[in-house]
């Protein structure tokens, strides 16, 4: 097992995509922070990478709370000393046509999927420029590449990530504080947000296209840990990531 030092914190980490990366990242000798609101998962996420002579923290963390994220690092910074990534991952998907009303969800997806990600920036820039580096990895979606009916709001709140992410990453780089960042925009990835869709007939649609495109989470792991690998003075800034078959 490489010990390669990194110290990482991610939210959205009990399930899917969180969790790929937390076992693939921990596999190769990071130490890894995990952020979500299921303890019951995070726990067993925790223990199941320790089982495997990794090692894992866990923090029951809301995103929409700015103190809980605040709280999110402080773990990190309390169990390993620093933190060198900050993944921005936590996300939800509850698609609907707009005359649907579905407003508490639209409510919902901008303060997880845009004031989670603002939160986490704000709980690591300072470690970040402390130490003089640092690599944030924000996720966005194809949804942040296009938007159509049923997709509106979601798709808003994932041009906002790309938005917040290319900012970012001019102002990171104006203030010389070798801090890299990165946004992934993936396409159908298995994982539970096809969860948070609640309304019946664009569910249905959606649970069809997932069935037939939808790849495994370990996918997007395996392009965080190219990510990573990268020479520090080189970024991956913005990288999609769609299954073969996938055409939108």
């Amino acid at each position: 097992m490489k010990d390669s030092g990194k110290v990482i914190v991610i939210t959205g980490a009990s399930s899917g995509i969180g969790e790929a990366i937390a076992k693939n990242q921990a596999k190769l000798g990071d130490k890894i922070v995990l952020g979500a609101r299921r303890e019951a998962n995070l726990k067993r996420i925790k223990e199941e990478i320790e089982a495997v002579g990794g090692q894992a923290e866990y923090a029951v963390t809301d995103v929409t709370d700015v103190d809980q994220v605040r709280a999110l690092a402080q773990k990190a910074l309390d169990a390993y000393g620093t933190i060198d990534v900050w993944i921005n991952n936590a996300g939800l998907m509850p698609q609907s046509l707009l005359e649907e009303q579905k407003i508490d969800e639209w409510d919902r997806m901008i303060d997880v999927n845009v004031k989670g990600t603002l939160y986490g920036i704000a709980a690591a820039q300072p470690v970040f420029h402390k130490n003089n580096t640092g690599h944030f990895i924000n996720l966005s979606s194809v949804a942040g590449l296009f938007s159509h009916q049923a997709g509106v709001v979601y798709s808003a709140t994932k041009w906002a990530v790309r938005a917040i992410n290319e900012g970012l990453r001019e102002e990171e780089a104006q203030a010389g504080k070798n801090v890299r960042v990165t946004a992934l925009y993936p396409g159908a990835i298995n994982s539970e947000l096809l969860n948070t869709v609640t309304s019946g007939d664009v569910k249905a649609g959606m649970t069809e296209f997932y069935k037939k495109f939808g790849v495994p989470a370990e996918r997007i792991a395996q392009v965080v840990q190219d990510v990573l690998e990268m020479p520090v003075d080189t970024a991956l800034n913005d990288i999609v990531i769609r299954p073969t078959a996938q055409a939108m």
